[in-house]
């Protein structure tokens, strides 16, 4: 197994750094994955960019046989690196949908006695059906990278064969790809699955606040002295597409935001949103612009498994519009982007000890790593799984059940 603790990696130095972290450059990733595309079932990437007046760089690498999603969107400051996004995407489902690891069946309650098992009221459960603890599951084993020590979790929070029928037990957890990454080293794809989840915890939290948080956390655009992030700013308002950001960083004080794009012409493109989070604040506000660029293509494309008729309704359309409108109204430019915390150091390791750092202040002082590497790819793909954080709350209807750190937020704003 590939997890130990990250007291114990040798360092993995960044070599690629233009709005993403990387061991390798985007140009020479796509190098190697190309070769790999048949037997990963991937038959076509679509450099889907020109579906968009913006322009930025939006590919869908497309896999029929897909036991979850059979399209992947990526995106990035050139096409290399959106073509490497788009594949990396569907790589890391791909791996998860054929998870060949030990599996145990039995309850909780059964398991604990014997092998360690993660703390489950920990991690986020589903709105469909509580847990029982006397309720026989699957588990899988996963590493924490705080202490190397192993223990074993809900084998429903890592898989993505979402065919049916499911596995007996099923149900109980917030299941989806939330923490699953690939890279061209395994402490990237960490890294990157770190991030993501600390991402879905801040924007969590943030909604929960309601519309203090709107009119709270707008960040100012101004103060942005990122050159690649004032060069894609330039690009969306050349495009005619107003743009309102939130700062949404959360007490763990790694870097999120939050980004809505808006098209002037309103019958061009319905309002998007987009997130990002990185302990460098320069690349978390990139993902945000980029991930709202891609919602954008993504929507036109239409190509989405889950976007279904009512997406494409004018009723939800016109209603959509109307809420984004209101999100813009109440935007105040209050933030300082120059005054977050930054951190940005030479080795993938550094960023990683930080970011767990940041977690421990917080109480969050496990971070589970299962290794869903094939020998027949050798491309790293880790499902991160960390105790503690929100699951992604999007509003009315989500499958969410608020945790300990929601409960909180919804303690403060009680009469």
């Amino acid at each position: 197994m590939t997890e130990r603790s990250l007291d114990t990696h040798p360092p993995v130095h960044k070599t690629y750094t233009r709005g993403t972290h990387r061991t390798l450059a985007p140009g020479m990733t796509l190098q190697r994955l190309q070769a790999l595309l048949p037997a990963l079932g991937i038959t076509r990437l679509a450099n889907i960019t020109g579906l968009d007046v913006l322009g930025l760089p939006v590919v869908m690498a497309c896999r029929p046989l897909s036991r979850s999603l059979a399209v992947s969107q990526g995106k990035g400051l050139d096409l290399p690196a959106a073509k490497v996004s788009a594949i990396m995407e569907s790589i890391e489902a791909h791996h998860a949908e054929r998870i060949d690891a030990p599996l145990r069946y039995a309850s909780y309650a059964e398991l604990s006695q014997t092998y360690p098992v993660v703390d489950v009221s920990r991690l986020p459960q589903s709105a469909e059906q509580g847990f029982q603890p006397e309720q026989p599951m699957l588990w899988l084993q996963g590493c924490d990278l705080f202490s190397a020590a192993e223990l074993w979790l809900p084998f429903e929070l890592v898989s993505t064969d979402y065919t049916v029928p499911v596995p007996p037990g099923s149900g109980c957890f917030a299941a989806n790809t939330n923490g699953l990454a690939a890279g061209n080293h395994f402490l990237e794809a960490t890294a990157h699955a770190c991030y993501e989840l600390i991402e879905r915890d801040a924007i969590s939290l943030w909604r929960l606040r309601g519309d203090d948080a709107l009119t709270g956390t707008g960040l100012d655009l101004q103060t942005v002295d990122d050159d690649n992030c004032q060069a894609l700013l330039e690009q969306f308002e050349r495009a005619q597409i107003d743009l309102r950001v939130w700062d949404v960083t959360s007490d763990t004080g790694v870097a999120v935001f939050n980004c809505l794009a808006l098209d002037r012409d309103a019958e061009r493109c319905d309002p998007e949103f987009g997130a990002g989070c990185h302990p460098n604040p320069a690349v978390a506000l990139l993902r945000a612009l980029t991930e709202a660029a891609q919602a954008r293509a993504t929507f036109i494309a239409g190509a989405r498994d889950d976007f279904t008729l009512q997406h494409y309704a004018p009723a939800e359309r016109a209603r959509r519009r109307r809420e984004c409108r209101r999100w813009f109204a109440a935007h105040r430019p209050c933030r300082d982007f120059r005054a977050l915390a930054w951190q940005d150091g030479e080795t993938l390791n550094e960023d990683l000890h930080w970011t767990a750092q940041q977690l421990a202040a917080v109480g969050i002082e496990q971070l589970i790593a299962v290794d869903l590497t094939q020998p027949a790819f050798g491309i790293p793909v880790v499902k991160m799984v960390i105790p503690g954080l929100e699951g992604a709350y999007e509003g009315t209807g989500s499958d969410y059940v608020p945790g300990q750190r929601a409960q909180a937020i919804r303690a403060r704003r009680l009469p």
